[in-house]
């Protein structure tokens, strides 16, 4: 299952404004839960001006209650309730649950999550549905080996690695990889061969393409 990094434009509100007004800072979302209102999620916030953003909670009614957990000169942690914004009504609809904390800077909010292709390209879609600009930064392939290949297969492959047999330029030829296995080249060729035909073959049949970006 693929690991995706995506970056969400996020609706105006209290902590957005703040955040692109100073953009050095950067808020952590630890946890949150849905309430009658809205959500209640729990921040830490690394700013220059932690007093200034305290100010902002009581001088915005999109701000429903707030409490602050701790502050000093640099940082404030508190539980603020608001309201749920469209991306993560979205990025339910959608099936995905995003691994926290979550980091707000600049107006951008940064989640990653493992999903299913299917998952992912439904998230695109909901995300196209409810007006979320968005950008996927990267997405890496979760694959355990061990389940493609034989024992065999692994330990040879293993083996390879190891020596040099894929290092460029190849410090150790099939010859000497055989010799070290003690088995004639031809059947070392055919147990990497069979390996890497499992290897690739899954790697291109999971990496779909998806487009990276909406900035509708």
């Amino acid at each position: 299952m693929p690991r995706v990094e995506l970056e969400i434009k996020l609706p105006d509100d209290t902590l957005v404004r703040y955040s692109t007004a100073h953009p050095e800072a950067e808020f952590r979302m630890f946890a949150s839960r849905s309430t009658a209102n809205g959500l209640v999620v729990i921040v830490e916030a690394e700013t220059a001006e932690p007093e200034t953003l305290l100010h902002t909670f009581e001088e915005n009614s999109d701000i429903y209650s707030y409490e602050v957990f701790y502050t000093d000169q640099r940082s404030v942690l508190f539980q603020i309730e608001a309201d749920e914004h469209p991306s993560r009504t979205a990025a339910r609809a959608a099936g995905i649950i995003p691994q926290y904390p979550m980091i707000l800077r600049d107006g951008w909010l940064r989640i990653e999550t493992i999903t299913s292709w299917d998952r992912l390209s439904q998230l695109k879609t909901e995300f196209k549905k409810a007006d979320v600009p968005f950008e996927i930064l990267s997405v890496t392939q979760q694959v355990d080996l061990t389940t493609l290949l034989t024992d065999r297969q692994w330990d040879v492959l293993t083996e390879a690695v190891s020596r040099g047999y894929y290092d460029t330029p190849r410090t150790c030829t099939l010859t000497e990889l055989a010799t070290a296995l003690d088995v004639n080249p031809s059947a070392v060729s055919g147990v990497l061969h069979r390996a890497e035909e499992h290897i690739i073959k899954h790697f291109v049949a999971d990496a779909q393409p998806i487009s990276n970006h909406n900035s509708s």
